[in-house]
């Protein structure tokens, strides 16, 4: 199959790379021109700008675009809408809100444009072991792009959500799922390293795999992070969020759906940001001044 790929950051070019082993036939774009000449030593067609690469293509063409999600995508989209023409498909696989996605649908429908949003797990290690894509739209497009599908993800690592919206609105809640998971596992192994046991969390991340209960593949990758480095010495304990997270518990709020362990464990990210905290520092001046319990100060004096 022909498509047009637009965003070769890591995720963006194992998937062209992954797209290349099954020989379908990729046109590639990214604002660095030496990750589009890297695309092409992978097999694609490098595209100088936008209207270059829908030019290589044939009608009807499909664009998957994979970029940072908000203000990028929505500008990406907008040049794509001029160029493409009806019956053409945009396929955004980054990690849009799901709420953009009906007014884009819309916006691209309204020039008879077809519009997929698909929600893509698999990080880094999804060329080797696929991704789990989670598509929302019309169901005949997704029929359409099914060789792409099948390249891209495992057997049964696919499937079609919903209308436009669900891809993302799956992959949202997918992700608040997965930082409850790993605060869990970050504070069980806090546990075990503070034991007095000098017990090796590299052997147990793997022991856990072997038939336990919370096996999974987040303990896979802790397992290969303590391989490497069992005190993580060189990682400083800063945790960024991507903004999936936060979508979650928002939608929590509208439903009126109580998600305490997706909640608190963003709030620990933020937590994490903070080299000083002035709630900490409240707390401490407040059980000095009613219990006159010592406090540590930052200067002499």
């Amino acid at each position: 199959m022909e498509l047009g790929f637009v965003g070769l950051g890591r995720m963006g070019m194992n998937m062209v790379a992954r797209l290349q082993r099954d020989r379908h036939r990729v046109v590639t774009w990214d604002r660095a021109a030496e990750a589009v000449k890297e695309s092409e030593g992978r097999g694609a067609v490098g595209a100088a700008s936008l209207e270059d690469l829908v030019k290589r293509l044939g009608r009807p063409r499909a664009v998957w675009v994979m970029v940072p999600a908000g203000p990028p995508t929505d500008g990406t989209i907008k040049v794509l809408a001029e160029l493409l023409e009806p019956d053409d498909v945009i396929i955004d696989g980054g990690n849009s809100y799901y709420k953009d996605d009906a007014r884009r649908a819309a916006e691209l429908g309204a020039r008879s444009i077809h519009y997929l949003d698909v929600g893509t797990s698999g990080g880094i290690w999804g060329l080797k072991v696929g991704y789990c894509l989670m598509v929302g739209g019309e169901k005949r497009i997704y029929e359409r792009l099914l060789p792409v599908f099948q390249t891209l993800g495992p057997a049964d690592g696919y499937g079609y959500m919903g209308r436009h919206g669900a891809g993302h609105y799956v992959k949202m809640i997918h992700n608040g799922i997965e930082y409850g998971m790993m605060q869990a596992y970050a504070e069980g192994f806090e546990l075990l390293h503070k034991s007095d046991f000098g017990l090796d969390l590299r052997v147990i991340a793997h022991l856990w795999n072997q038939g336990s209960v919370v096996r999974s593949w987040l303990l896979e990758l802790t397992e290969l992070a303590l391989d490497k480095d069992p005190e993580l010495a060189d990682i400083k304990g800063y945790v960024e969020d991507s903004g999936e997270g936060r979508w979650t518990i928002l939608d929590a709020i509208e439903k009126d759906v109580p998600a305490p362990t997706i909640t608190a464990s963003l709030f620990t990210r933020f937590r994490s940001r903070q080299a000083e905290s002035y709630a900490d520092k409240l707390l401490a001046a407040l059980r000095n001044a009613f219990g006159g319990h010592a406090v540590q100060r930052t200067r002499s004096g």
